[in-house]
């Protein structure tokens, strides 16, 4: 039996699909290799400290004075001048004095302060920022207890007061990378499923019509013999029975017939009357 051949070849339709998981698919991997540069190994590491209770030991502000950059448009910028806040606290968990950081992109950025306000173009507003804090740690918080961050093996001389990432950035980092990883695996598979599903489908139904063929064919065969008649049927039986056929081709050929037995013949005087 010959072989049924059906095309392979995807539509439009299909084609879009699959390249649509493709990119879907580049993208995931993509995303998660920059946010795993970018924001999964710094918060890994902010998860890293370890919560501890810490108290106000001092507040003070040096002299000295520290450089910030501010911007007032798409090509202007400038620095301005801000006072340095430090203030030191009791770590419960280590049981000593370390300098407290409001959080790990301060302490990155100037690890002398506590505190580093948002920079302005007037170094007055820079000093009232400080100051407001200042009194707020020296009033409100004082000898009371609040939660702050310690990374023994990083920093041992410096405690955080909150962090700049937390489990959910961990979360967002992973989540959303997977999600397209597998959206776009699961539309190439299901595309290509599909397309293998309207192959067997076509398959079937080309197998389906050659055997119906067939069918007919021989069907049609016993009533085309029947409407053949007598002739067709003595034809047949001549073909198959060859003295048959020798008889009559000499019956045919012979230029005289032969009279039968029993015929009677015609006298003279008779047929001359």
């Amino acid at each position: 039996m010959a072989k049924i051949r059906v095309s392979y070849e995807y539509s439009e339709a299909e084609d879009k699909s699959i390249r649509l998981g493709l990119f879907l698919i580049a993208c995931g991997i993509l995303s998660l290799f920059i946010l795993g540069f970018c924001w999964l190994s710094p918060t890994l590491q902010s998860l890293q400290s370890k919560p501890a209770n810490c108290t106000v030991v001092s507040v003070l502000r040096p002299e000295e004075m520290f450089e910030c950059v501010f911007t007032c448009g798409a090509d202007c910028k400038g620095t301005s001048l801000y006072p340095c806040l430090q203030i030191f606290v009791n770590n419960s968990e280590s049981n000593s004095v370390a300098l407290l950081h409001f959080d790990e992109q301060q302490l990155v950025l100037n690890p002398k302060c506590s505190y580093v306000p948002p920079c302005e173009r007037d170094n007055q507003k820079n000093r009232d920022s400080v100051l407001w804090w200042e009194d707020y740690f020296t009033k409100e918080v004082s000898s009371q207890a609040f939660t702050c961050f310690f990374n023994q093996q990083r920093r041992p001389d410096d405690v955080l007061w909150r962090r700049s990432h937390d489990t959910s950035v961990l979360l967002h980092c992973v989540l959303w990378p997977m999600v397209s990883l597998l959206l776009g695996t699961l539309i190439v598979l299901l595309t290509v499923c599909a397309r293998s599903l309207a192959v067997r489908a076509e398959a079937l139904q080309k197998r389906k019509c050659s055997y119906e063929v067939c069918q007919d064919l021989s069907g049609s065969a016993p009533s085309a013999a029947a409407a053949a008649g007598p002739s067709d049927r003595r034809g047949n039986k001549a073909e198959h029975d060859p003295c048959l056929a020798t008889n009559s081709e000499a019956e045919l050929s012979s230029p005289t017939r032969t009279l039968p037995l029993f015929a009677v013949p015609v006298r003279r005087r008779d047929r001359e009357h």
